[in-house]
């Protein structure tokens, strides 16, 4: 139990550091950042349940003010702007990253990593952006998911990251990837 709390915050506090990292923002508004690349690794070495854990702690901080975000944002107003959906969506793409992850044991670690970073970092979490996007910018859908094709060669990059350093704690302490425990 205690180790779980204290992986939950240190990834929550991951989450946090990569948000330090500068931020490119694009002209639809939203800033490319690293922070879903802890998202991803949340998944991918926590599982879907203490991954999404952790999120969610790393959001409650945020909600409570501390400028948390990438770009120092924090506080609920956060929810008023067009990244609304990617933080609504962060705890989702966690649980189903680590879902796959912890689901799929035939495939290595690192296929699962990848796919798994793919379905919840990309696909689940698109789907939340897309729709926040959408509502907050008075877009279609297809307006909106239009806006964040320019996120996809980085996100990939994202998801190979998360997918190597993964693969990375297995070989090194391999009971440190609770998604696969």
């Amino acid at each position: 139990m205690e180790r779980n709390v204290t992986l939950i915050a240190l990834f929550a506090a991951l989450i946090a550091v990569l948000g330090l990292v500068p931020q490119i923002t694009l002209m639809s508004g939203v800033p490319v950042t690293a922070q879903s690349l802890g998202v991803m690794l949340c998944g991918t070495v926590l599982g879907a349940r203490r991954g999404a854990l952790a999120v969610i702690l790393f959001l409650v901080l945020v909600f409570l003010g501390l400028p948390l975000l990438s770009g120092g944002r924090g506080g609920i107003g956060v929810l008023a702007g067009p990244t609304a959906g990617f933080v609504v969506g962060f705890p989702f793409a966690a649980l189903v990253t680590g879902l796959v992850v912890e689901k799929w044991r035939s495939a290595p670690v690192s296929v699962a990593s990848f796919v798994g970073a793919i379905l919840g970092g990309i696909v689940v979490l698109y789907g939340f952006g897309v729709v926040g996007m959408a509502l907050k910018l008075g877009k279609t859908l297809p307006e909106a998911a239009l806006l964040l094709t320019p996120f996809l060669a980085g996100d990939l990059l994202k998801t190979a990251i998360a997918a190597l350093v993964t693969q990375g704690l297995a070989q090194v302490r391999p009971g440190t990837l609770l998604s696969r425990s």
